[in-house]
């Protein structure tokens, strides 16, 4: 990827509100050195300073602050819906899955992860995409077999992404009907011409 390809698509991202919820999600760190007068994050202790060995859930925006290349404070754990029995039954049937019970930016938070050098990171990068994969048909089938119908039961167990997808999918098949049908085709009178005719009209009558 070039620079300018890179700069793009961190902007994009930067003001991306999906992107910025998906950073709030919190997973499990642990702490490796002593960090003091921030005692407070750890309910089960009055002590000031958070000791090495406490285990405490951070936001990702922290918690990349904490554990990366230049410093290694806390320790990062795959949460819980990324670990191995997961993956295997994202493997299995990924459609059973509840994945906004799970977490509402699902793939979002599980690509953000793959920021940090965990052992297993290529396994979630994997399970990621297999999983999204494994539900894209079915997605989209219903997206359009849905169009004039209640969805919400349809996209209850979809994470964001997935939702948006669904309302593209149902966007797309609408588009088509109105080409189909050669409504797109009809030449309609724009709204500021018809303004301009009402201004006309009304000034006609006033100087009568």
């Amino acid at each position: 990827m070039s620079q300018s390809s890179a700069s793009a698509k961190a902007s994009e991202e930067y003001f991306s509100l999906g992107d910025i919820l998906s950073t709030q999600e919190k997973l499990p760190c642990k702490v490796e050195m002593p960090i003091h007068r921030l005692g407070y994050l750890d309910l089960s202790s009055d002590d000031d300073t958070l000791r090495p060995g406490t285990k405490l859930e951070l936001p990702f925006w922290l918690a990349g602050s904490l554990c990366s290349r230049r410093r290694h404070i806390v320790s990062v754990e795959l949460p819980r819906a990324y670990r191995e029995n997961y993956r295997q039954v994202f493997k299995a049937d990924p459609n059973v899955v509840d994945l906004h019970k799970l977490g509402p930016y699902f793939y979002g938070f599980g690509s953000h992860l793959l920021s940090f050098n965990h052992p297993q990171a290529s396994d979630v990068a994997n399970s990621l995409v297999r999983t999204f994969q494994g539900r894209f048909r079915r997605i989209m089938d219903c997206a359009q077999n849905a169009l004039n119908t209640d969805t919400s039961q349809l996209t209850e167990k979809l994470d964001e992404s997935e939702r948006r997808l669904f309302v593209a999918g149902q966007q797309g098949l609408h588009h088509f009907e109105r080409w189909e049908t050669r409504r797109t085709e009809q030449l309609q009178t724009s709204t500021m011409v018809l303004k301009h005719r009402k201004r006309k009209r009304a000034l006609v009558s006033e100087a009568q």
